[in-house]
């Protein structure tokens, strides 16, 4: 028991090497919001993942947790500029400027399996895990079939599509994601790259 409360507070204090970000409330940004949705409406296809870094503790726990600087990911729709996440209260739908809003770092992938053909098909399985709940046993291995966790969401509305020679770990993390697609845009950390917002 007391290994435990250990590890959770190493966790949570970030001694695992991940920092802890919290999400300003200032003009810049919203000024930094406008233009990483302009990038993604220009580069992003329905069916793509949004892989981010949030400012929300669990954010920062999954971050500590994976020992990577990313802790969500979600599917987006480039007609309705929608996405449809797995969050602790379910698989839901939300607007693409509230999810960037809420994100330190967003990396647009371009899953290996979606097609032109195929990814209006993808959306609706995605549509069809709305209202779902959210798998928390699934996020450390014990997998329960009809929830899912944000990642393993973004992995399987593609299933009928997989060649049967992937190879997925237990868990799929959202940091791992970029190994079954293409990374087509990165916004990098906020703080970290202001050259990615001057005009």
């Amino acid at each position: 028991m007391k290994k435990s409360f250990i590890l959770i507070f190493f966790i949570l204090s970030g001694c695992l090497a991940r920092p802890y970000v919290s999400k300003p409330d200032n003009e810049t940004h919203q000024t930094q919001n406008k233009i990483i949705e302009a990038e993604i409406v220009k580069k992003a296809l329905t069916g793509d993942w949004l892989v981010t870094r949030g400012y929300h503790v669990t954010d920062n726990l999954v971050a500590n947790a994976t020992a990577v600087p990313i802790s969500h990911a979600a599917v987006f729709n480039s007609e309705l500029k929608t996405v449809i996440e797995a969050e602790g209260k379910g698989i839901h739908f939300s607007d693409l400027y509230d999810f960037i809003d809420k994100s330190h770092r967003i990396i647009l992938i371009r899953p290996r399996w979606r097609t032109c053909e195929n990814s209006e098909e993808a959306w609706k399985n995605a549509e069809a895990l709305v209202g779902r709940s959210y798998d928390f046993t699934g996020t450390v291995g014990f997998d329960n079939p009809k929830k899912y966790y944000c990642s393993e969401l973004a992995v399987s509305i593609y299933k009928k599509w997989f060649t049967g020679r992937e190879k997925f770990p237990g868990v799929i993390k959202p940091g791992e994601l970029y190994l079954f697609g293409t990374i087509i845009y990165d916004s990098l950390p906020r703080d970290e790259c202001p050259d990615n917002y001057s005009d």
